[in-house]
């Protein structure tokens, strides 16, 4: 009885993995799913008994935002997008000077943008980077590529997490 309920359970855990692929190559690009999350994740669900979040080693990687279903990525969850795709993919790159406020959890404005993934939308998970292409945060745009780049004022990117806050 027992093997029957673990080959139950890991075909539920096959399913929502492959859903939660799904998503994220939707939200990011193809390929994302694999990359965020591999076959030993742990996912943790909601009372609704919906899968919430995604773990792997006890480190979050994504939330899913029950709002519109898409992910909200942590700071692990941004580092294994970055490392795989290369640049600009989903970055946002900020001055070196305004780094250390970005990587405390401040927000990025316009006016500190460099260069931007030209596929940025506005309310897109985004990865905020360096001069040199080193990992500062993760959050949402408030702004798409173009306005990024055209505005001297404002807000681009709302950080959710900066490498140095808590959270992540």
């Amino acid at each position: 009885m027992r093997e029957d309920q673990d080959a139950s359970d890991d075909l539920k855990h096959s399913i929502i993995l492959n859903y939660l692929r799904t998503i994220a190559d939707f939200q990011f690009a193809v390929g994302s799913g694999e990359v965020l999350f591999p076959n030993n994740v742990e996912i943790f669900y909601s009372k609704t008994g919906k899968p919430r979040q995604v773990f792997l080693d006890k480190k979050r990687i994504a939330t899913i935002r029950p709002k519109d279903g898409l992910f909200t990525l942590s700071i692990l969850g941004a580092e294994l997008l970055k490392n795989s795709f290369s640049y600009p993919s989903f970055r946002v790159v900020v001055m070196n000077d305004v780094s250390e406020f970005i990587a405390d959890g401040k927000n990025v404005f316009a006016k500190h943008v460099l260069s931007v993934d030209p596929n940025i939308k506005g309310e897109e998970e985004v990865i905020v980077v360096d001069e040199d292409d080193i990992l500062l945060g993760t959050g949402r745009s408030v702004l798409n590529a173009d306005e990024m780049l055209l505005f001297n004022i404002g807000v681009a990117v709302n950080i959710r997490y900066g490498i140095n806050s808590s959270g992540s």
